[in-house]
């Protein structure tokens, strides 16, 4: 079950009247590319605050990198890229170790796919897959519980270029 709220702040950073606000502290995630509403140069970047703000989603999927069913919680990818104005038909995914995914774009629309920055409710080292992880909710449909989506999913996600 996918449980959706608004932060505090999504309704300001969200719209699409509104340009995207600039990070006050250390970026987490850099958007390159197709992008509409930069707000560093040509890119989108967000801190941890920025992330919180836009609507959150949580549920609870079997991964192959848990023994137990775990509880992911964050912006859906789609609205992390509504609010950088995004468009395009491939996301590239980067992690901090250079991993690299392509993550079709119509994903974004047929799944909610979470940018995950909570674990069981709490933050995510960076030693512990963060601190942000993008997942699929892998037992939310059953064609989502195989190889394609799983390598699918970047932890210690840092950029996303899309394309």
């Amino acid at each position: 079950m996918i449980l959706r709220g608004v932060g505090a702040m999504g309704l300001l950073t969200f719209g699409t009247a509104h340009a995207l606000e600039t990070p006050t502290a250390t970026v987490v995630l850099t958007i390159t590319g197709r992008v509409r509403k930069p707000n560093q140069g040509s890119e989108a970047q967000f801190d941890m605050a920025m992330i919180e703000h836009l609507p959150q989603a949580s549920f609870t999927t079997r991964t192959p990198w848990y023994a137990q069913p775990r509880q992911f919680t964050g912006p859906l990818l789609r609205d992390v890229l509504r609010a950088a104005g995004a468009h395009g038909t491939l996301l590239r995914a980067r992690a901090l170790n250079d991993y690299r995914v392509d993550i079709p774009f119509e994903d974004t629309q047929r799944y909610d796919i979470v940018v995950a920055r909570l674990l069981d409710g709490a933050p995510m080292a960076v030693r512990d897959r963060g601190p942000l992880f993008v997942v699929y909710p892998f037992d939310a449909q059953p064609e989502l519980r195989n190889a394609v989506y799983y390598s699918r999913s970047a932890w210690q996600l840092k950029s996303i270029e899309v394309l």
